[in-house]
């Protein structure tokens, strides 16, 4: 088989895919299915995530590709399985972008962002089913803080919420001090408020809770790789230092780790 060409067009992408499954195609490509396939797209997810966290166009490129790779297999399994085609899938995001862009595609004039925003939500709503509740399109496999942002969020748009931060903040000293006397049983049950109430303080503050924490994450890898070449360097064992001398090994890493 010749090789393909235009590879800088979507047609080529779903031209391989369709040979990659085709019966005298790549074994691996063939025995997928959608569950198969599942933990693999959620790791394309989080990779682009990470371009976009290190601000690396080119790793972004890289990996906006692998994504969009997921995609079109998905949607090959679900045309051999008669399920939908590749123009259903365009067909449906492109009505949902016309039909949640009025001020666009219709007469609806809006004066800012904020306005575009509210009447998105409002055209959402009208998508769901009449007695849907308002949480339940918020897909319950997402991280539990961004899933935990994400509802509040939701009730914040019907007005379910403090007046303002300062009792979100009470609540969180208030949820402080349950855990602080709660039994070992109960920790895990408080551990929870503590967070589901964190998470409604960075959502008041605009913070995108996954993004904070994956900042932090990173910021503690940094620091503890540094202990651990410091260490290499020195000729000792990071765990063999007492906990002064490892405290001292840490503020010297927060001095020389970019913050």
């Amino acid at each position: 088989m010749s090789l393909p060409k235009n590879l800088n067009q979507f047609t080529t992408v779903v031209d391989i895919i369709a040979r990659l499954r085709a019966p005298d195609g790549c074994p691996w490509d063939r025995k997928q299915t959608h569950a198969s396939l599942r933990k693999n797209l959620l790791q394309e997810c989080y990779e682009v995530l990470e371009a976009l966290d290190k601000g690396d166009s080119t790793k972004l490129c890289d990996e906006l590709g692998d994504l969009l790779m997921q995609i079109v297999l998905h949607t090959q399994i679900a045309t051999e399985a008669g399920e939908f085609e590749l123009g259903d899938v365009l067909k449906s995001i492109n009505t949902k972008l016309i039909h949640r862009h009025p001020h666009i595609f219709g007469s609806l004039t809006v004066k800012d962002a904020e306005e575009v925003a509210v009447n998105w939500e409002a055209l959402k709503q009208e998508e769901r089913e009449t007695d849907a509740s308002i949480l339940a399109s918020v897909p319950k496999p997402m991280p539990a803080l961004s899933y935990s942002q994400e509802i509040q969020r939701r009730a914040v748009q019907v007005g379910f919420d403090w007046e303002d931060i300062r009792g979100v903040i009470d609540k969180l000293a208030e949820e402080v001090e349950e855990f602080k006397r709660a039994t070992s049983q109960e920790k895990a049950r408080e551990f929870g408020d503590l967070l589901f109430t964190l998470a409604n303080i960075a959502l008041r503050l605009g913070i995108d809770v996954e993004a904070a924490l994956r900042q932090a994450n990173q910021k503690f890898y940094q620091r503890f790789t540094y202990m651990e070449e410091v260490c290499r360097q020195r000729g000792v064992n990071l765990g063999d230092l007492s906990s002064d001398q490892q405290n001292a090994l840490w503020q010297e890493a927060k001095k020389n780790i970019e913050k």
